[in-house]
């Protein structure tokens, strides 16, 4: 069956590329809005779902593949900054600390509504950073599309002390090794 990704997000299709199956990517048009007391990990995990369902009508014999990310620093949820404030305001509050990222991931089998779903941990520990070091990054990378203000894939590498994790690519936002493994469940061959 043809796969599907519920996502604009040009991040998420170049590492869907990375696994070399061909699929088509769609934006699914949901509203992201978290739901009061609702926790990172049932929030990722509700949005992954909702993406994935809501093209559900429009791939009716496809696997579809949602996906959502937030970051966590001291127990405050991370999106996208949007402004190069914000992102200053984001990355002063990770300055030194660990933010863990959770990426939840929904695989969808349009035909027979089976679905699979789960979250990604991963966690990076800040550098202690200064207000210069930050505005060069921000000004530098523009990471203003990213959660937790960065990509890790790009120069924000050199902001983290260290990382710890399963899957890397979960903090692009689509954990490639728990993907296979979901494709790999409903009888995908990869490679």
């Amino acid at each position: 069956m043809p796969l599907v990704l519920a996502s604009s997000s040009v991040y998420r299709q170049e590492l869907l590329q990375r696994i070399q199956i061909p699929f088509t990517a769609a934006s699914p048009n949901i509203d992201e809005t978290a739901h009061e007391d609702e926790t990172p990990i049932q929030l990722v995990q509700r949005l992954a779902v909702a993406k994935a369902r809501a093209l559900q009508t429009q791939f009716p014999e496809h696997f579809i593949i949602g996906s959502d990310q937030v970051a966590v620093c001291t127990g405050q949820i991370f999106g996208k900054p949007g402004t190069v404030e914000a992102a200053v305001k984001q990355l002063q509050h990770c300055s030194g600390r660990a933010v863990t990222f959770y990426t939840g991931l929904a695989l969808l089998n349009s035909a027979t509504d089976e679905l699979h779903a789960l979250t990604e941990p991963y966690t990076v520990y800040f550098r202690d950073l200064n207000e210069a070091q930050i505005r060069r990054y921000i000004q530098k990378e523009q990471p203003l599309n990213c959660a937790g203000s960065f990509k890790s894939e790009g120069l924000g590498i050199t902001l983290f002390r260290r990382m710890k994790g399963d899957d890397p690519n979960s903090l692009i936002g689509l954990p490639l090794i728990r993907l296979v493994e979901l494709l790999e469940r409903f009888g995908v061959e990869i490679p």
